[in-house]
């Protein structure tokens, strides 16, 4: 299981907010470039980090942000937030981001998801951000009409091969991860997810392990010193995903051109 420490960014600042209400926005760190060389030496490989103007804005707001924390800490990032065409897509994906998460679109524009996916193959993440088990979008300003299972099953019929789940009743609270949607959404699709909202401590990360999540995402549990991202890192490579299931049914095998036998004499 990975562990994708987060850097969430508002006016070029490292917030972190509460239930994804922009009015909580609380400064965790001075520079988003040293935090994610500060997860690097504490062993992180991957970062995780949403530009939250554009999540608002529908535009690419902090993208030099993003772009100089790639090329300069080494590490894998993925971005979210804002990105709601090909352009913006392929802009992050040839500067050095190493995936996409798209939200907004997948519930608005499947078939534009779909043509990234083709394009981009597992670069392309879908986010799926719900409350009371609807998914919300627009940064979690819209209202949901569709049901997290759902879309789920959607995205994996397109040919996504991994999501976020985030529980926007659980984000920033550090009250522990939704366990019972996120076994529910492994057990209905046969795609990675990664989970994300309300871990605390390392009895979270234990206990997203045993449910065979093939990822973990940590934001305020590191800024306040709940959970050690080492440690963390550690029980995370102790597991070990499981394969994807291939969605195509198996064909009976073909019978064998044997000689007849011969009737013993």
């Amino acid at each position: 299981m990975i562990i994708y420490p987060a850097i969430d960014i508002q006016g070029g600042e490292c917030v972190r907010l509460t239930k994804g209400n922009f009015e909580t926005a609380e400064r965790v760190a001075e520079d988003p470039l040293k935090t994610a060389l500060e997860f690097k030496a504490a062993g992180a490989e991957y970062l995780h980090m949403v530009d939250l103007d554009g999540a608002k804005t529908a535009r690419m707001q902090n993208r030099e942000v993003f772009v100089t924390v790639a090329a300069e800490s080494g590490l894998k990032v993925q971005v979210g937030g804002g990105i709601r065409d090909q352009d913006a897509a392929a802009y992050y994906l040839e500067h050095g981001i190493d995936r996409v998460i798209l939200g907004s679109i997948a519930v608005k524009n499947p078939k534009l998801l779909a043509e990234l996916v083709r394009e981009y193959g597992e670069r392309i993440v879908v986010g799926i951000d719900a409350e009371d088990g609807m998914v919300k979008t627009e940064g979690w300003l819209a209202a949901g009409r569709v049901n997290f299972l759902t879309l789920a099953k959607e995205m994996a019929h397109i040919g996504v091969r991994q999501i976020i789940y985030t529980d926007i009743s659980k984000d920033g609270t550090l009250t522990g991860p939704n366990l019972a949607d996120l076994k529910k959404l492994r057990d209905s699709v046969r795609l990675g997810i990664i989970a994300s909202g309300g871990i605390s401590n390392i009895d979270d990360i234990r206990a997203l392990a045993k449910l065979r999540m093939q990822g973990a995402i940590c934001g305020k549990s590191l800024y306040h010193k709940t959970l050690d991202l080492a440690e963390a890192i550690r029980i995370g490579e102790e597991t070990v995903p499981p394969p994807a299931k291939s969605v195509r049914a198996s064909r009976p095998k073909k019978p064998e051109n044997r000689p007849a036998k011969t009737p013993k004499e």
